[in-house]
């Protein structure tokens, strides 16, 4: 009888929410995260910010957590959007205020980049909200297709939102 073992991948997620009870909500998603998706390897501190884009909002609470699990990033994304889901998530305006909002930021090295999925997030380098807490885990951590570190990309980037330890 062979035995088949899973190889386990590191993912890092970005967890925000505005809505309701902001804390519960993280500890909840990183609950139900664990419990679908993988152990937990770290997790940043929490972090609030003001809404980014559309600013006419609460503030976020935002955390970086980082699994190992042995979903394809495919099937991934479709236990984020379960998640989402049953924590209350609707999607009723663009950016608009949320429950939960989970984003893949990285899975490994992968770079993929389909209509329905883009890994890396695109838009990490822009936004100092992802940046602060990821600078917090994995200062060195090499952007696999900017090729910066980072604490390079966060030296480097322009949004001037506040982002303070909640």
């Amino acid at each position: 009888m062979k035995l088949f073992i899973k190889k386990k991948f590191e993912v890092v997620l970005l967890l925000g929410t505005n809505l309701g009870n902001r804390e519960n909500n993280l500890q909840l998603a990183i609950s139900l995260l664990t419990g679908s998706v993988g152990n937990l390897i770290k997790k940043s501190s929490i972090y609030e910010t003001a809404a980014w884009g559309l600013e006419n909002q609460p503030n976020f609470l935002n955390q970086i957590i980082i699994l190992s699990t042995s979903q394809s990033p495919k099937f991934l994304m479709k236990t984020i959007l379960k998640i989402e889901k049953k924590m209350g998530r609707e999607r009723l305006v663009k950016m608009g205020p949320r429950i939960i909002d989970i984003d893949i930021l990285f899975y490994e090295n992968r770079i993929i980049n389909k209509p329905s999925l883009t890994i890396p997030h695109p838009r990490i380098q822009f936004r100092r909200f992802v940046l602060v807490p990821l600078n917090e885990l994995q200062p060195n951590y090499l952007h696999p297709i900017l090729n910066k570190s980072v604490k390079d990309l966060l030296i480097a980037c322009t949004d001037t939102l506040n982002v303070k330890k909640f």
